[in-house]
């Protein structure tokens, strides 16, 4: 869990308050978040295509 992005997250982007972001459960802050609805899952073409753009290392 990556708990720096999702704090700041809460606490940046949503203005929430740190006892408010801490109280929230997992299904909240989604919904607070709108992720369930803005954006569909990456199919796998879409994956490799963007490996093939932002390669993790380079051949030598």
């Amino acid at each position: 869990m990556n708990w720096p992005a999702l704090m700041a997250h809460g606490l940046g982007t949503l203005h929430l308050s740190p006892a408010q972001f801490w109280s929230m459960t997992p299904r909240e802050f989604v919904a607070a978040s709108g992720a369930l609805s803005a954006a569909s899952p990456m199919d796998h073409a879409a994956l490799d295509s963007l490996r093939a753009l932002y390669p993790d290392f380079t051949k030598s």
